[in-house]
């Protein structure tokens, strides 16, 4: 079962555009990260192909989806279309679990 299930210890943090994540299981048409940002983290602007829908475990976060601002804190949780343009500011450090369809290659 290795390729259906990851275990916590096999979770390796990685980093992208200056966050800090866990990659956590990946499918053939979807995959897991776990985010782990500290307040003042930002990820700039920036589109991809793939849809990406999260869930705030903990902290506080000021996300912009085309021009449209919410400030997201743990228990809220969202679904960005593909090719989309949006950004995120960690206002509080904390976790976001994310889920992109297909997987982000670059993640990898």
């Amino acid at each position: 079962m290795s390729d259906v299930v990851t275990k916590a210890a096999d979770a390796r943090p990685r980093e992208y555009s200056g966050v800090t994540f866990e990659l956590l299981a990946v499918g053939d048409e979807s995959m897991v990260t776990k985010m782990l940002y500290e307040a003042g983290d930002a990820v700039r602007p920036h589109s991809h192909p793939n849809e990406q829908s999260g869930y705030v475990v903990s902290g506080r976060y000021r996300l912009v989806v085309e021009g449209a601002e919410e400030v997201l804190e743990a228990g809220d949780s969202y679904a960005i279309p593909e090719g989309v343009e949006h950004e995120l500011e960690a206002l509080e450090s904390g976790e976001v679990i994310d889920v992109f369809v297909p997987p982000r290659e670059e993640y990898r």
